[in-house]
């Protein structure tokens, strides 16, 4: 197939890229740079030039594929402001499903799981609870909606942690950073909250995987590990830093935290249970803690 790819040269996007070429797919890469297309079209990539903001680009890049994959939330616009970037991604989505409708191909967005069930496991079947702080639950409603339209439309749920060699902007490194400025690597009281993980390319495989077979309307949990205990990944961390970890009260991790705070105390686990009864899709690559252990994450920027 000929797949529309927005978000090709991102963290998870280039791993998707990489998967849908070694499974015999083209390729076509959204680039809103110059920068971008240097970088397509040097991996034998073809390039259509756009961004998020520009509809018509994106309704011409979906027209021409035979499916397209959506994994350019990271890169929705240069404002900070995250409720605007949040609309900015549902319009664009919106305006790509307006020329899938009617036609049977596979529209793919990523998403996430974290925060939407706090303390009790989440599936692939638990109803979703409106929440005006999710902002971009919208994205995914809207996409899975699209299925009544004629679009075989899917949401791939990510882990909150995708964890790999890549991996230079994600909550690992900040983690990092964090425990390094302050010289301890902490966590927020037992630290028995537990964070789901998956690696990069376990993560990347599942996207191709719901490309070629998810039905219409289908959640799928990109879940590689349902809770890693976020003691056990202070710990890691401060190991490989030789760093105490350090419990901290939730008056001190919010200060030692910063914007990080709300999310460090989250329990949430999820399933993939159902994921991987339907698509056979069993993750190979190395857990989270087992990632930092092998040190990539902790060498300094040249």
């Amino acid at each position: 197939m000929r797949i529309f790819v927005a978000g090709a040269t991102g963290y998870i996007g280039s791993a998707v890229v990489g998967e849908l070429l070694r499974a015999g797919h083209e390729v076509v890469g959204l680039a809103r740079s110059d920068a971008s297309a240097a970088t397509l079209a040097g991996a034998g990539i073809a390039v259509h030039r756009g961004d998020l903001g520009d509809l018509r680009s994106l309704r011409e890049g979906a027209a021409g594929a035979d499916g397209v994959v959506f994994a350019a939330n990271q890169h929705i616009s240069e404002t900070t402001d995250a409720g605007a970037r949040a609309r900015a991604e549902l319009t664009a989505v919106e305006a790509i499903g307006s020329v899938l409708e009617q036609t049977g191909k596979p529209f793919v967005v990523a998403s996430g799981v974290i925060g939407r069930t706090p303390g009790r496991l989440l599936t692939e079947e638990t109803p979703v609870v409106p929440d005006p702080a999710a902002l971009r639950l919208p994205v995914e409603t809207s996409v899975l909606a699209m299925s009544r339209r004629g679009v075989r439309s899917s949401s791939v749920r990510l882990a909150p942690t995708v964890h790999g060699q890549e991996d230079m902007r994600g909550f690992v490194p900040m983690l990092i950073g964090i425990a390094r400025s302050s010289g301890v690597s902490a966590y927020a009281g037992e630290g028995s909250n537990r964070w789901p993980s998956v690696h990069r390319r376990d993560a990347a495989a599942l996207f191709v995987l719901a490309l070629q077979s998810a039905s219409p309307g289908t959640p799928v949990h990109a879940v590689a590990e349902e809770g890693v205990p976020f003691r056990d990944i202070a710990e890691a961390i401060g190991r490989r830093l030789r760093l105490p970890a350090v419990s901290l009260t939730a008056d001190e991790a919010g200060r030692h935290f910063g914007l990080l705070a709300p999310l460090v105390s989250l329990d949430s686990p999820a399933s993939s249970a159902l994921t991987r009864e339907r698509f056979g899709w069993e993750p190979t690559h190395p857990g989270l803690i087992a990632d930092i252990g092998e040190g990539h994450y902790f060498k300094e920027p040249a």
